[in-house]
């Protein structure tokens, strides 16, 4: 949902459910239970965590399952979901298709791998921020140059820190010290920036999120110079993901609940599932075949057939398709005048 700008008011009688803004504010106390966490592990673990966990949260099939790969899925099942979508986004989907599959086809025979790492890395960072930034734009009320100069500044600083932990081992000392200089002085312009932009935010719950939505970046910087890399990705990737699921069941709920509209609702219906937990229950089901069982199907069935063992063909080709069209899709499905948003309504 990187494309997020919404209004406070409703938008169609079609609404049931609404998405609470405290609920959403909710989800940014990651942040201080993050903080938290690395406290104890500081003064009371040794640093056992610190030492112990990976760079990222990615590492981790349970959290895959979990928080990355269902996110991700939900989105493609409300487009494909969805006859009247997908005739609307047709020439969209067929477009970045046929550009991914040149990019990262053709491309990836002469297009350096750390230029791919760093373009990924920058559409990943831009997407992920962005959403949140979107989402706190309807409450916060920012003119338009003071809410693309925060988005700019928490890109720019994220991106870096994304690069600073992603790109550790291939790094100096020399070029780690510049790059924790650059991004103290962005975060420190974030900060300002922040303090002068807050007089333009006339709510109490606006000025919230706009903080909550700097703390983001600043936190994770925290935690990357105190080299805990998980917590640094994982405060955001939490925020990110569990706001778009807000979104996408709020949707799906609004759009099925008079009259299922696909066949995966009238399944649910006949087995008397509630409308609420289709979409939650079918993209975590299908997250975990996938993750788990998916790869190893695939290369038994190459090997039994053709006497060729491939790897990774779900979990990089097919869910790394889906995630970078989700990057572009959620960049578009949700803007003004969007179909998708006959079905988003909002409540204190």
């Amino acid at each position: 949902m990187s494309a997020l700008v919404f209004e406070t008011k409703s938008i169609s009688v079609k609404q049931k459910l609404t998405v609470s803004f405290k609920l959403l504010l909710s989800l940014y106390s990651i942040i201080p239970l993050c903080l938290l966490v690395q406290f104890i592990d500081y003064f009371f673990l040794h640093t056992y965590l610190k030492d112990n966990l990976p760079s990222s949260p990615t590492h981790f099939l349970l959290f895959q399952i979990l928080f990355g790969t269902p996110h991700i899925l939900a989105s493609a099942f409300l487009l494909i979901g969805s006859p009247d979508y997908i005739k609307y986004y047709k020439k969209n989907i067929i477009s970045v298709t046929l550009l991914l599959a040149l990019i990262f086809g053709v491309g990836s025979l002469f297009i350096p791998y750390r230029v791919f790492y760093i373009v990924v890395a920058a559409w990943t960072v831009y997407h992920v921020i962005k959403q949140q930034h979107g989402v706190a734009r309807g409450i916060c009320r920012l003119p338009n140059w003071a809410y693309y100069l925060l988005l700019a500044l928490s890109v720019a600083a994220g991106l870096f820190i994304y690069i600073g932990i992603f790109l550790k081992n291939t790094l100096d000392v020399q070029q780690i010290s510049y790059l924790k200089q650059i991004v103290s002085l962005m975060c420190l312009a974030l900060i300002l920036s922040a303090l002068y932009c807050q007089r333009y935010v006339t709510t109490a719950t606006g000025k919230w999120f706009l903080y909550a939505n700097v703390s983001l970046v600043i936190v994770s910087f925290y935690f990357y110079v105190q080299q805990y890399y998980f917590l640094a990705i994982l405060v955001p990737r939490l925020v990110h993901d569990a706001t778009a699921y807000v979104f996408y069941v709020t949707h799906d709920y609004n759009k099925h609940y008079l009259q299922p509209q696909n066949q995966l609702y009238r399944y649910a219906a006949q087995l008397k599932i509630n409308i609420f937990w289709v979409l939650p229950l079918s993209s975590f089901a299908l997250a975990f075949v996938l993750q788990a069982y998916g790869d190893h199907l695939v290369s038994f069935v190459t090997r039994f057939f053709f006497d060729v063992e491939i790897h990774k063909v779900i979990t990089v080709g097919v869910l790394g398709y889906f995630a970078l069209m989700h990057y572009y899709t959620e960049a578009i499905t949700w803007k003004a005048g969007s179909p998708y948003r006959n079905y988003i309504g909002f409540s204190d």
